[in-house]
């Protein structure tokens, strides 16, 4: 039997992953699977950048717009359905693209996920309390002090993200990030990582000029028909949650639209943080010629 390989392409937001993937699956003609946490999501278009029409058109993508904002979906419900699908498209491929910035969902395919203690409900209700009594500054800065690896790496600013860590950190006595890769699951493909990057202040004009694009393109419109379901954790995402402080009369449009751009770069801070741990993604400079990531796969086949 043929070796299978699935070529995972990472990189901060805005920086071009899209484009690299469809090019890079239209030359192996294969298909793509997006690893974007918030893609999934019918309901947010706009918001998370998901691909246009005729970029969807040229490759067959997977797990782009699948889901509602109203379903419950876990990292661990894609790490299965994912890893149903690759063994689905390796029967007629032997190359399948993978493409996202969720650096969670992107390691649950690759080496699958950390196996973390059951934990006391009591704890979460005691955090989700002070969650509503003191803030999120508070659990952050409690996160910090306790785990400052898993305060850089994960969305401090996701509250259900933040409470996970800051539970098994309390109930066991441990860092939540001593939790993490303790173990790799057996896949049936071989990984070739290919980063996507650029200078930071690049990759931050990029973000500013993309949300830009986003507000342009009616973004707005699209956050306020959500703006009922603001409490879903789907919505708890960069884009959403800043606009819904706009429309409850706590900031104006522009303060929004700056705390958008602010909060995106922060992300991609993050998002630098998790990718550079792996050393085995190989870097590319986002203007590179694709005939040279190109060579580097095929190198590697």
């Amino acid at each position: 039997m043929r070796k299978k390989f699935l070529i995972s392409i990472v990189g901060a937001t805005g920086i071009g992953k899209t484009s690299m993937s469809i090019e890079l699956a239209k030359y192996f003609k294969t298909n793509i699977i997006s690893s974007d946490s918030r893609q999934f999501y019918k309901e947010m278009k706009i918001g998370t950048a998901v691909p246009k029409l005729e970029e969807l058109q040229q490759v067959k993508h997977h797990f782009i717009q699948n889901r509602s904002i109203f379903d419950d979906y876990s990292v661990g419900d894609f790490e299965r359905d994912a890893i149903s699908k690759l063994n689905d498209l390796f029967i007629q491929h032997n190359i399948v693209v993978m493409v996202g910035g969720s650096g969670l969902y992107i390691d649950a395919v690759l080496t699958g996920l950390d196996d973390f203690p059951d934990i006391d409900q009591e704890i979460r209700e005691i955090l989700k309390k002070e969650l509503l009594k003191d803030g999120i500054v508070s659990l952050q800065q409690k996160l910090k002090e306790r785990d400052p690896v898993s305060f850089e790496k994960i969305d401090v600013d996701n509250k259900q993200r933040l409470i996970r860590a800051l539970e098994i950190s309390i109930a066991t006595g441990k860092p939540f990030s001593s939790f993490l890769k303790n173990k790799k699951n057996k896949r049936n493909f071989i990984p070739i990582k290919i980063g996507i990057t650029a200078d930071r202040e690049i990759i931050y004009n990029r973000i500013n000029e993309r949300v830009d694009r986003m507000i342009d393109n009616g973004l707005a419109k699209e956050a306020l028909t959500l703006f009922p379901n603001k409490n879903l954790n789907a919505l708890q995402t960069v884009g959403y949650r800043e606009l819904f402080k706009y429309f409850e009369k706590e900031w104006t449009l522009d303060f929004a639209i700056s705390e958008i751009k602010k909060n995106t770069r922060r992300f991609a801070k993050r998002q630098g943080t998790w990718f550079r741990k792996d050393n085995e993604i190989k870097w590319f400079d986002f203007q590179e010629d694709k005939e040279v990531i190109i060579k580097h796969i095929e190198d590697n086949l």
